[in-house]
């Protein structure tokens, strides 16, 4: 069984974390933090279907690079974590978006995200 660590911001008050095999090649991790406030971004997996997407209609994946990331996945696992901003509890992905869609068409519950926590504000910059 392998050893790591955990990195997390001192303004995390209670932390829930777990591992287990994963299919797509990653360490699954989750976390629950009961407090709010700053911090660095943490690279945890997250349910694929817990990341909502809101610039997913505007915008077309290549589908050869698609195909390509999931034969890559399949292979290897994900190298590069996807952004994904966490406002009040609820996680949005802006980035990654080929990443995204070849974890959702090879059926994998999980993704690996790089998590920064922002504020309704960042939110809405992102949205413009």
């Amino acid at each position: 069984m392998a050893n790591f660590v955990l990195q997390v911001p001192n303004s995390v008050r209670s932390l829930t974390v777990s591992a287990s095999a994963s299919s797509n090649g990653s360490p699954p991790l989750s976390y629950s933090a009961s407090s709010g406030g700053g911090g660095g971004p943490v690279i945890l997996e997250l349910p694929v279907d817990k990341i909502r997407r809101p610039l997913m209609r505007t915008r077309a994946n290549d589908p050869v690079k698609v195909q390509e990331l999931m034969d890559s996945i399949s292979e290897i696992g994900l190298q590069v974590p996807i952004d994904v901003l966490e406002v009040d509890g609820v996680y949005y992905g802006f980035s990654g978006c080929h990443r995204y869609e070849a974890h959702q068409r090879l059926g994998l519950p999980t993704i690996r995200c790089k998590i920064r926590r922002g504020t309704k504000e960042t939110l809405r910059h992102h949205l413009r």
